[in-house]
């Protein structure tokens, strides 16, 4: 509760930060501040808040989608402790160019994943040898003119009263979505009934032809940390499961498991966290000191790349530390809608190389 008063006083900032994206947003719709656009397509995968949105199985759902082309996947790669382009390689870590690119590069093996903060840059030093380039997270990097913007709104967020950075966890105003292609709302409920997705369309209030789609979360079996052994989740039903995340929004996860068990502990860290040894010794000894026989270790998939990338295979090789893989899934009439549409975009844009 205080906290919340607390960011009721950050209000006046909101007001400022808004009028400079308003500003910024006006001086490129105007084309005082140039954006560049490329010869080939470009598909952008944004939102409008800090984190949380799906957005990396959003990307990777393109990915299966566009199989037949050669991809290229370009990110900011934020959480690294480089600077400049770079594309991965078999040297790369979460610490060379972040942890979601490194999980594009690990599950995808031919897609070409690289990071650049400077978006332009970026795009010039990989359009020459790709058919597409698909743009994680820069829906705000106007420097960039992609020729198809998906814009990701959460189911559970959409309705509530929200407010623009520091106040709230918004970075964009909300008519900004009127420059997306398709508004894609995510972690939807299953089944959705007709009233919730009308009240989507409603509340997002799409330009004509403008569609809202809307996507919910597939679990896949959980993953072991090293060994890549594979557990169906229903193998621990009522198991003590501590759970161990750092990213946006870790509810929809909490949700999913409790299907199974509600004896979860969870320790959370903000998104994108750098684990620290001690914070590994200290989890691994509340995990020690449990005595119940069925216990698990579970994190995501992201996270499992910075407790992989960081040096903790010994405090941690001898535990059950799983990971659980999760993907997008659209339900049917949207996923047609969809995936012509984005397949229309690419053949119609595609260049000879």
């Amino acid at each position: 509760m205080l906290f919340n008063y607390l960011r009721l006083l950050l209000l006046p900032f909101s007001v400022i930060y808004g009028m400079a994206i308003i500003l910024r947003k006006k001086l490129y719709d105007w084309g005082v501040i140039d954006s560049v656009m490329f010869d080939l397509p470009v598909i952008c995968v944004g939102n409008l808040a800090v984190g949380g949105s799906g957005k990396t199985p959003t990307t990777e759902y393109l990915v299966r989608l566009l199989a037949d082309y050669k991809v290229a996947i370009l990110s900011r790669g934020y959480g690294r402790k480089s600077k400049g382009f770079i594309v991965a390689d078999s040297t790369a870590t979460a610490e060379t160019i972040g942890d979601e690119p490194l999980q594009y590069h690990q599950k995808f093996a031919g897609v070409t994943v690289a990071v650049c903060e400077n978006r332009v840059n970026g795009i010039k030093q990989l359009k020459e040898n790709h058919d597409l380039i698909i743009l994680d997270d820069a829906f705000q990097h106007r420097a960039v003119r992609a020729g198809f913007n998906i814009l990701l709104f959460e189911f559970r967020k959409l309705g509530t009263l929200q407010f623009l950075l520091p106040a709230g966890n918004l970075r964009d105003v909300f008519s900004s979505r009127k420059r997306a292609e398709v508004l894609l709302v995510t972690k939807s409920p299953v089944p959705l009934l007709h009233v919730a997705q009308q009240a989507s369309i409603n509340e997002l209030q799409p330009n004509v032809g403008q569609p809202v789609l809307h996507s919910y979360l597939k679990y896949g079996d959980l993953v072991h940390l090293y060994d890549n052994e594979n557990l169906p989740l229903k193998s621990v039903k009522d198991f003590e499961i501590f759970l161990l995340t750092g990213i946006a929004n870790p509810a929809p996860l909490i949700e999913e498991l409790e299907k199974y068990s509600h004896n979860i502990k969870h320790e959370e860290f903000p998104d994108h966290y750098a684990f620290k040894e001690e914070d590994i010794k200290k989890f691994r000894s509340t995990f020690l000191a449990e005595n119940k026989k069925d216990k698990i270790i579970i994190t995501t998939e992201k996270d499992s790349k910075r407790l992989k990338a960081t040096g903790f295979e010994d405090l941690l090789v001898d535990l059950p530390v799983y990971y659980l893989p999760i993907e997008v899934e659209l339900f049917e009439e949207d996923k047609i809608i969809f995936d012509e549409l984005i397949l229309n975009y690419v053949k119609s844009n595609r260049r000879n190389r």
